[in-house]
């Protein structure tokens, strides 16, 4: 840990929560709507299926149901939190913040809320905010959610893109934890130059919605998939490596490893690269698909759940996204 850190409230995971929408979207059911097969999909991403949200369910209620079973995991009240962050690309609404309609649907009266944007990457980075103001005795109890719908920015027209993706949340609550416990170091980064590289173009001040932006598809995801592959391979290692030197570890002492899921590859890049056995590596991608700022929340609650972690194991998190962005964090559970 560094010195830093050290000086400040130790800040830890007190309770964790997700949610996925009923629908499954199956590799089968793919095959019907674009020109695709089931082995081709499992073998370039190890996606076999994906959550969708239904007509009526938006950012917010996912984040709403995720929200309710941390604070359960916690033992806490709506009214104990002092801060909600959203990370999310798909909010209800431009504004107000998804985060400001989950703080009304709670009856969190007294908590701060806003979203926070950096893809898939925006839940350690929303870690990493929320830690800060807590460390310095700003805020007591935090929730975090990662949070997406992005079957409503996806074409299914587009066979490139549409295999890809699904709807979920995942939702931790932190507080302060006992001494040599919790958060030991993040690593957050950018590299705004690749931005166009993975975006969705239109809806926005540069290009708001129009007909012709309707026409042309520009309010989709738009994915360059060889150019991310490659940065994402970069990422996962650099980042990894940097948040362990800050932490003061080495990656022997990974207890467990939870990855960004977008693509198996991507992850099994990752472990060769940490000398990591499948056991010590949490893996969903093949259940959720890609799940932007969810994912890793979501693989880290399932692990939770399973009881993959005990008190005092070393916790690996690395994401990397849109923007492009990255964000890696060490936690001693």
């Amino acid at each position: 840990m560094s010195e830093n850190m050290k000086q400040l409230r130790p800040v830890g995971i007190l309770g964790t929560g997700k949610y996925v929408p009923e629908k499954i979207l199956t590799n089968s059911d793919l095959e019907k709507i674009v020109d695709t097969n089931d082995e081709w999909i499992v073998t370039r991403t190890g996606i076999r299926e994906r959550h969708i949200a239904a007509p009526e369910e938006a950012t917010s209620d996912l984040a709403y149901q995720a929200a309710l079973n941390a604070l359960k995991s916690a033992g806490m009240k709506a009214e104990d939190l002092d801060l909600i962050i959203i990370a999310t690309v798909t909010p209800d609404h431009t504004f107000p913040s998804t985060a400001c309609i989950l703080q009304d649907k709670l009856g969190a009266k007294g908590a701060a809320a806003f979203d926070l944007s950096a893809a898939c990457s925006g839940f350690v980075y929303s870690l990493a905010t929320a830690v800060g103001f807590i460390q310095n005795g700003m805020y007591n109890n935090a929730l975090i959610i990662g949070a997406d719908t992005l079957s409503r920015i996806t074409d299914y027209t587009d066979r490139n893109t549409c295999i890809l993706f699904g709807d979920g949340a995942g939702a931790v609550i932190i507080g302060e934890v006992p001494e040599g416990r919790g958060f030991q170091s993040f690593d957050l980064g950018a590299e705004g130059s690749g931005g166009s590289l993975l975006n969705l173009e239109a809806g926005g001040s540069r290009h708001p919605a129009s007909q012709q932006t309707v026409e042309n598809k520009k309010h989709f995801i738009y994915m360059n998939g060889r150019e991310v592959f490659k940065f994402a391979v970069r990422m996962m290692g650099s980042a990894t490596e940097r948040v362990l030197t800050k932490a003061g570890i080495t990656k022997d002492d990974i207890d467990l490893f939870v990855p960004h899921q977008a693509n198996i590859r991507i992850i099994q890049s990752a472990m060769q690269r940490l000398d990591l056995p499948v056991e010590k590596v949490v893996i969903n991608v093949d259940k959720y698909a890609n799940t932007s700022a969810a994912s890793i929340p979501l693989a880290l609650v399932e692990a939770a759940e399973a009881g993959r972690m005990k008190a005092g194991d070393t916790v690996l998190m690395v994401g990397f996204g849109g923007g492009l962005t990255w964000g890696a964090s060490v936690l001693i559970w």
